[in-house]
This record gives C-alpha cells, structure tokens and sequence, in this order.
C-alpha cells in the first residue's frame, strides 16, 4: 500500500469520463491494462457533451475513415449491448436530403456508402413523405434502411463505465484534475480533492475543458467551444414513424447551418450543428439564444409539420469543435489527446476508444488526419 502523499500507480490514468474516456477505459481494461478513469462531476451529470437520451448514429459519411470507424464503433457498441445487457441502440430509419446545391454532396455520400457495402436507397421527395407524412423535404432523399437510429447516451456512459470497471478499471468521479505533469518517462496526474496519480501515460478526454487541463503542456489547435440548443418537440399526431434525418439547408434559406433530427423519449429532438455562441463550460448560461431558437422553430414550421412548432423544449450541451470538424486523436510524449469531436463523435465512441488504447500502448501509430500536426496549432 502507498504511503500517505504518494501517488496512485497505474498504467495508464484517463482524464475525463464521458463517452470518449470511457470507452477508452473499456478498451484498456478489457485488453488487461492497469487504468484509472478520473472524472470531475457525478455519475450522470447533464454539464458537458455525453448527457441525454439521444444521440443519432447514422452511416452517412463521404469520408471512407468515417465509414469505417462507424461501422467498427456500431460492432463495439453491440458488444458492449451483450457484455453489461443494456439496449444501447434504438435502431430507425435513417434519411439525409438537401436542396439543389447540397445534392452533388449527398451523391458523394451515397458513394462512399456503397463503397463500404452499406445498405441503401434513394427516394424521391414524394416517395419520403409518402413514407413519413410529418416531414417534407427539398430534395431526393438518401434513405438507409438498416444502420441508423438513436444512442441513449446516458446509458452508454454508463455501460461502459461499468464494463470498464468489471474487467478491473478504477473509475473515480468528483475529482476535478488541476494539473497534468510530465514526471520521468510517465505522467502525474493531480487533483482538486488531493490525491495524485502516477501512470505511463495519460489520455486527456475532457470535452470542453481540454485547455484547461493540459494547459501549456501540449500545444493545441483552436478548440472552439459552443453552447448548442437543441430542442425536443412534440408530435401533433400520434403514430407517426420519424426517422433519424439530417438536412442540409439551401444558401439563401436563412438557417444558419444544416438540421439533425431523431425520435427520443422526450419527443422527437431537433437541431443545428455548430451554431451556438462560444463559450467557456463553467460560464456558460444554459439558455437558449432566442434568435436561433426562432429560426429552428421555423424550421420545424415548414419542413416537419407533424410536430408542433409552437412548444419547444430546448437542451443545453456543448460542442468542442476543431475548424475542419476532424478529430484530435494524437500522442506527444506520455500525453494522449483526444478532443474536437466537432458534434459527431459520439456514435464512433467506442472505435475512438480503441484508437486511444492503441496510442497509449503504442500498438498502433494512428492516422495522419487525425493528429495535432494535421490541425492549424492555436497561436
């Protein structure tokens, strides 16, 4: 046993423990790897990236690395289903559409789908809302019939947590970390409540506060942290099938980016992507800025008349954003950096955390796209 004021020794310490942390201590525990998961708030608190019910997951990629890490990460996630017997997935109907200029864009798609052997149709505008009367749409309609639908987000912070503990992880929440130092050939990690943890390497997850923790340990690209402010609205009529969607608006159509959709316990979720004003996670307000919520209730007024426009509820979570939307999935020294997941990382999460497990063992290098090099460095 250590002696008092002497750090934790493990393998590997994981700073953060949302959807990202997470599945990087499952990948290390089940792989037999010594790993702490230190995470700053209570289990299943709403503060960062990872809370809710719904997150939507969906093939429709034209980057073939995408295409892989969502096919790899759905794989993961069924295994993690079977391993803790939770439902993770809730699987629906998935649709993507744009106007005129936005169709060459949603071939490319349909292209890099076919590549991977993803299963999929195009429909016409009047074959989808024939299909699903509570939407209209500007354009021909990507239909994926089989590999879409909705994450509970919650459950899988919690599933993976649990599975991670199983195989012998040490997951600690309330332990806010205030320093990340190189110390020898590892790393101590320190916290608010005291304690500190010594490990060969160290994977920083921490969503929105990313800078903060590192500091100036490790040089980092612009991280741009938004508040976003989806909300869940009401069908107007019951027995409607919605499916997860995404749509991109046409120039001059006033919305400030494309729209996201998805059926959840709370009513059917809407949002933008990326929009929200800046902010810094512990000032943040919470509330939703009027102007844009206006904007996507008219939205939902003209495209997704099944659902009542009138009575939002919006959610508040963060984005943490790199400027390409790529991720950061990088190692400099004994530090592993995961972070910028843009707004669509959480369905590759547990392919994430196996690349994360791979760059903390040193089993496999990573790819080029994805490391700090491949990012304009914050000046």
């Amino acid at each position: 046993m250590s002696a008092p004021g002497t750090p934790r020794r493990t393998d590997v310490v994981v700073v953060g423990g949302g959807v990202m942390g997470s599945s990087a201590a499952w990948a290390l525990a089940r792989r037999g790897v010594d790993v702490v998961l230190l995470e700053r708030f209570a289990p299943g608190h709403d503060l960062g990236a990872s809370h809710g019910s719904s997150r939507i997951y969906r093939s429709t990629y034209a980057q073939p690395h995408h295409q892989a890490l969502v096919a790899e990460a759905r794989r993961l996630w069924t295994e993690l289903e079977a391993e803790t017997g939770t439902t993770l997935l809730h699987p629906a109907p998935g649709v993507s559409t744009a106007g005129p200029s936005g169709e060459p864009r949603l071939r490319e798609v349909a292209a890099a789908m076919a590549s991977a052997g993803v299963p999929h149709e195009w429909l016409t505008a009047a074959q989808a809302e024939e299909r699903w009367p509570g939407m209209r749409f500007p354009g021909p309609v990507l239909h994926e019939p089989h590999t879409a639908g909705r994450l509970d987000a919650d459950a899988a912070v919690t599933a993976l947590q649990t599975a991670a503990e199983r195989h012998g992880a040490v997951v600690r929440h309330h332990r806010r970390v205030t320093a990340v130092e190189a110390a020898g050939d590892g790393v101590v990690v320190r916290s608010a409540a005291g304690g500190a943890v010594r490990a060969r390497t160290a994977i920083v997850a921490a969503g929105a506060w990313t800078a903060d923790v590192l500091g100036d340990l490790v040089p980092l690209p612009a991280l741009r942290v938004t508040q976003e402010q989806p909300a869940h609205f009401a069908p107007v009529t019951d027995g409607l099938e919605w499916p997860a969607f995404t749509a991109d608006p046409e120039p001059a159509g006033g919305r400030p980016s494309g729209v996201y959709g998805l059926l959840s316990p709370d009513g059917v979720k809407v949002g933008f992507h990326g929009t929200g004003p800046e902010v810094h996670p512990d000032r943040r307000s919470r509330t939703a800025e009027p102007g844009q919520l206006a904007q996507l209730q008219e939205y939902v007024r003209r495209w997704l008349p099944g659902l009542d426009a009138g009575s939002p509820e919006p959610i508040s979570c963060t984005y943490t954003s790199t400027a390409t939307g790529e991720f950061v999935l990088d190692r400099v020294g004994p530090v592993v950096v995961a972070a910028g997941f843009s707004g669509h990382g959480f369905k590759g999460a547990t392919a994430i955390g196996r690349v994360l497990a791979d760059l903390a063992t040193g089993t496999e290098p990573g790819a080029d796209r994805f490391r700090l090099a491949a990012h304009a460095v914050a000046g």
